[in-house]
């Protein structure tokens, strides 16, 4: 998606980006494609290959969702 301004974290002005998180507008630098996100946002949410899937959890373990 091309749109008009200024990256939202380093001020460059080829924005090429919308953060689906935040919505900020952000450059190719800034973006994660994996994730449609911006760093920032990817920082905050962690990438998938972070989480551990239940089946890796040892007995006992509580699982929450939100």
């Amino acid at each position: 998606m091309s749109v008009a301004g200024l990256c939202e974290i380093c001020e460059r002005p080829d924005v090429d980006h919308t953060c689906d998180r935040c919505g900020r507008l952000v450059c190719d630098r800034h973006w994660d494609a994996d994730i449609g996100m911006c760093v920032e946002c990817g920082a905050e949410v962690g990438q998938p290959s972070d989480r551990t899937s239940p089946e890796d959890m040892p007995d006992g373990v509580d699982t929450y969702r939100f």
